[in-house]
């Protein structure tokens, strides 16, 4: 069983319009919503590779109500959110058909209690004797403490259970310096946390700050990693244009999967690019075109070599 945490869960509503322009009005071709939270796509594309996956976080209101409906029939996924009060985020994105540019737009969230943040971290840690692996993804909501995914990974290395973290800003920095076994920022997250704009240098800071293993996305040009066996670039064969919302958090399921299977590193990094590849051309975050995925699979481009470093 994989454990994934998203402490901000959304709706994810995904409109399409045929031009998007501002100041103007539009008339929207189609609306789709799933669950999401970076967490919660995750765990949708692990079940869609057939991993059990355990969900948590928090959720509340209406909108919460309708994230644990769409969940529940999700198969290979189990709900163990917690509630609180206030009521869950909803994040829009528009799509534009004529040039594939997706428009995102993030509430904050609901305001969580000390009471709902403790009541929150005695489930983590009644959950964690019985995973593989654990993510620990995305924004923080309004109230839980910014140090929180570091009090987490500690809680899961005391644990024996392996922790990748995706998140950024200070909740990065913080989560870093509690040693975690993996984290996957982007370049600008990497430039933020570490002031190197050269992903190399960026990851190779970020090891020497605490983190086991430093996976950079590259955007549509793949992944890099430095890690205790060794450096790797990973390269798709090709490019494709559609929706990029959702492509990191296919990255993240392929090396969490990867890491709870313990793959070569060389296998982990070919799973994720492309997963994330086959995620552009899915309509929505936290789903990917499969026969795209298993054509693309043996032609991602992994180079670099194994070090003992």
């Amino acid at each position: 069983m994989i454990l994934t945490v998203t402490l901000n869960t959304a709706l994810d509503i995904t409109y399409r319009v045929p031009a998007l322009r501002t100041h103007a009005a539009h008339r929207v071709s189609e609306v789709t919503e799933r669950p999401g939270g970076k967490g919660l796509n995750v765990a949708r594309v692990l079940a869609a590779l057939g991993h059990e996956v355990t969900v948590t976080g928090f959720t509340g209101g209406a909108t919460g109500r309708v994230v644990q409906e769409q969940l529940s029939a999700v198969a290979g996924v189990v709900d163990a959110l917690v509630p609180v009060a206030g009521a869950t985020r909803r994040t829009i994105a528009v799509v534009d058909d004529r040039t594939g540019d997706t428009t995102q737009l993030n509430e904050p969230g609901p305001t969580v209690t000390s009471a709902e943040w403790a009541a929150f971290q005695e489930v983590y840690g009644e959950l964690l004797p019985s995973v593989s692996a654990v993510a620990l993804c995305g924004s923080l909501p309004p109230g839980v403490p910014v140090g929180a995914y570091a009090g987490l990974i500690r809680t899961a290395r005391a644990a024996g259970v392996p922790v990748l973290l995706d998140t950024s800003g200070e909740p990065l920095r913080r989560g870093v310096a509690a040693r975690p076994d993996v984290v996957k920022p982007n370049t600008e997250e990497l430039a933020e946390l570490t002031g190197s704009h050269e992903p190399v240098r960026g990851a190779m800071d970020a090891r020497r700050r605490g983190a086991h293993a430093v996976v950079a996305s590259l955007g549509a040009d793949g992944l890099f990693a430095v890690t205790p066996e060794g450096r790797w670039r990973a390269t798709p064969p090709t490019r494709v244009r559609g929706n990029p919302t959702g492509a990191g958090d296919s990255a993240v399921a392929g090396l969490l999967s990867g890491l709870a299977e313990h793959l070569p590193w060389p296998d982990r990094l070919a799973r994720a690019v492309a997963l994330s590849t086959a995620s552009v051309l899915a309509p929505v975050a936290g789903e990917f075109v499969r026969s795209v995925y298993e054509e693309l699979l043996d032609g991602v481009a992994v180079t670099g070599e194994a070090s003992a470093a």
